[in-house]
């Protein structure tokens, strides 16, 4: 999941922001909505570790195993809570796309890993298939998620004051989206070095 040691550095740094993003929104957060924060903050810092440049780390096959295993853990409690929402549906084909990377990394062979690693084109040991589908819906993703980031007109308060309150860093729905916005972009990225 790796490209060159500066590519693979700002994912680190992307995802990172964004899963300590997620703790800081856990603790303002209850009930259902704190487990798919943390799912998220989950997903941050699972891309952040799977993104180090292989020059500085490259773990062995039962790291890639145990990041499977955690991934399907993450799945299968999604799942389990997922009802029909589309955010939790999302995190769902989140989560299996990390099984399905971590997985890739798991059994490709060793020469694949050290190629790919460094950003070889044509050493990926993803199926084509998958990755294929996993990138048109991560595009997708990432294009509905800054469209919705598009300025949209004020409207007035019911004071007839049109300013917004401060509000606390978890009670920030902007915020909460250009996080999720910031994890596709890196999925994309991730996905594209598979």
């Amino acid at each position: 999941m790796h490209g060159t040691a500066t590519s693979g550095w700002l994912l680190v740094a992307l995802c990172a922001a964004a899963g300590s993003y997620c703790l800081l929104r856990l603790r303002d957060s209850a009930g259902d909505q704190r487990g798919s924060v943390g799912g998220e903050a989950l997903m941050g810092f699972g891309m952040a570790a799977m993104a180090v440049p292989a020059a500085v780390l490259t773990p062995p096959r039962w790291v890639w195993a145990g990041y499977v295993v955690v991934f399907l853990g993450a799945a299968l409690h999604t799942l389990v809570r997922a009802g029909g929402s589309g955010h939790r549906l999302h995190h769902l084909l989140g989560t299996l796309a990390m099984v399905y990377m971590a997985g890739a990394m798991a059994v490709a062979p060793a020469g694949a890993h050290s190629a790919h690693l460094q950003g070889a084109t044509g050493a990926g040991s993803g199926a084509p298939l998958i990755t294929g589908v996993l990138l048109v819906y991560y595009a997708g993703y990432v294009l509905w998620a800054g469209a919705r980031l598009l300025p949209v007109p004020a409207t007035a308060g019911p004071e007839g004051g049109g300013g917004t309150a401060l509000v606390g860093w978890g009670e920030r729905p902007e915020l909460a989206l250009v996080c999720r916005l910031s994890m596709g972009i890196a999925m994309l990225a991730m996905l594209l070095t598979l």
